[in-house]
């Protein structure tokens, strides 16, 4: 029997070290996981860097079509502006300059048709001509200008009357 408890005994040390070593193997394990958490607390994680790279790339495309966006919209502005420029109504300034130089050029054909008309060459009659001459010059006058042949012709008869002595009427609108 005493063999027995002897026996009995040992196995209950050997039970009783396996428990205690059990314990300090846990406290072991326990110690080295805080120690490893630790070091992951110290250094950024690598989710978060990839994150980070991924912002970065995302803000560097929305700040490329941005401006791609803003250069498009610029453009469309750009071409409004000058097709407003190319289209603006004439002014009577215009208008004026304009006549004045139909006032030289019909001078030049009223000197080259006496100078025809001198020398045998002209068969047709002044007036012919200069009515001819003068609805080409108000229809490319209306043209170059963006109005009405109407609207030239009254310009022209306002600036005829004004020349004569009469008091000029302009039907052109504002």
């Amino acid at each position: 029997m005493s063999d027995e408890k002897s026996k009995v005994t040992d196995k209950a040390s050997e039970i009783a070290k396996n428990i205690w070593l059990a314990g300090v193997g846990a406290y072991g394990k326990a110690v080295e996981e805080a120690q490893g958490r630790l070091e992951k607390a110290m250094e950024p994680p690598k989710l978060f860097r990839d994150l980070v790279k991924a912002g970065a790339a995302l803000e560097e495309d929305a700040r490329e079509s941005t401006l791609a966006a803003r250069h498009t919209v610029e453009e469309r502005i750009n071409r409004v502006r000058e097709n407003f420029h190319n289209q603006r109504p004439a002014r009577i300034e215009d208008l004026m300059a304009l006549h004045k130089k139909v006032d030289q050029l019909n001078r030049k054909v009223d000197q080259l048709s006496k100078a025809l008309t001198e020398q045998g060459v002209g068969k047709t009659s002044r007036s012919k001509t200069h009515k001819t001459a003068k609805k080409s010059v108000v229809a490319a006058t209306a043209v170059r200008t963006r109005v009405s042949k109407k609207q030239t012709k009254a310009v022209i008869v306002a600036r005829k009357k004004t020349s004569s002595g009469k008091p000029a009427t302009s039907k052109r609108k504002a």
